[in-house]
């Protein structure tokens, strides 16, 4: 027979439980807010709207997207950091986040501590990119020797100071010899225009964002990684060939989905099913690579423990380059 300190011990766990369940069968009640970081109608918007329509009707509410761009994605990703962990509101964010750190000295949050990593969502490639009406190379060996025989008159766009499309072209002008120019941009459609009106020369971009300047002939790849060159046909050699398969690693964009930290685990679980059902659609696969994004899910400590990695990484090779936008 049990004692009566048992008893209560073990009727306080069998509470514990069943509120906990109640609680993740109970959530969602009302309306959820997928925050992106970023400006509307940028590619990683359009993938949040795909998200919010997929995880609407599964979890019984709304899942509406609200976007909050400005400062590099910092005002939106603090505004999440600092919002109850209630599952209501969530961030479909990218890889930019833990390179912030290494930007700002003084970030008002961490990558890792104030927030809940809950999935990987997928990867997209990165192209090296040419206007040929200014820059009529053809090959990575042409542009490096256009390039060191003409030391800093090239430039390269990018959607900002710490981006990884700064940081990419960085560390192939390491790898490469070359000095080029950066000429940084707010967000990628502006560095995108440029690039197509002949005002700067190059730029490493996400193929998504380029792909139908890419056919029509306006742009010209010079390199591309190896995952978007399997099945968008590109006909340029990847990075990997060109012998930069470490660059290749390095550049990869990534994106993934976020709350608060202290999420719940039944929540954080819940999330991440529902995440990985949908990147096992082949419905909703084929959107994800209609937009030359790969799928690719993960466990939430897997992911968690990516972000963390890449903080390190990236605050060593900031640290290195000194590149700051304070």
């Amino acid at each position: 027979m049990l004692s009566s300190a048992l008893l209560r011990q073990l009727l306080l766990w069998i509470a514990v439980i069943w509120s906990a369940e109640a609680f993740a069968q109970a959530y969602p009640s009302r309306p959820i807010t997928l925050l992106v970081p970023y400006a509307a109608g940028s590619g990683i918007d359009v993938m949040a709207r795909k998200i919010s329509a997929y995880l609407s009707p599964r979890l019984g509410q709304p899942v509406i997207v609200d976007d909050k761009p400005g400062a590099g994605s910092v005002i939106g990703s603090e505004f999440v950091a600092k919002s109850a962990p209630d599952g209501y509101t969530l961030m479909y964010t990218s890889n930019l986040l833990p390179v912030l750190p290494a930007i700002y000295k003084n970030l008002p949050f961490d990558p890792v501590a104030d927030f809940t990593h809950i999935s990987k969502v997928g990867t997209g490639g990165v192209a090296l990119l040419v206007n040929p009406r200014v820059l009529p190379v053809k090959t990575l060996d042409e542009l490096v020797a256009r390039a060191r025989a003409q030391p800093g008159k090239l430039n390269f766009s990018s959607s900002g100071i710490g981006t990884p499309h700064h940081l990419g072209m960085e560390a192939l002008k390491d790898q490469l010899g070359m000095d080029i120019v950066h000429v940084p941009y707010r967000g990628s459609p502006a560095a995108l225009n440029d690039l197509l009106a002949g005002h700067v020369q190059l730029a490493l971009f996400p193929v998504n964002s380029a792909l139908e300047y890419i056919k029509s002939g306006a742009l010209t790849v010079l390199a591309v990684s190896s995952k978007d060159r399997a099945f968008l046909g590109l006909k340029a050699p990847s990075f990997a060939e060109l012998g930069l398969k470490k660059f290749e690693s390095d550049i990869e964009i990534y994106f993934l989905l976020s709350a608060p930290a202290k999420l719940p685990s039944e929540m954080v679980q819940r999330l991440n099913r529902e995440i990985a059902t949908m990147l096992d659609t082949p419905e909703e696969r084929n959107q994800f690579l209609a937009m030359s994004v790969i799928p690719e899910r993960s466990t939430a400590e897997e992911i968690t423990a990516q972000v963390a990695a890449d903080v390190t990484r990236w605050k060593s090779f900031i640290v290195t380059h000194k590149i700051s936008v304070e």
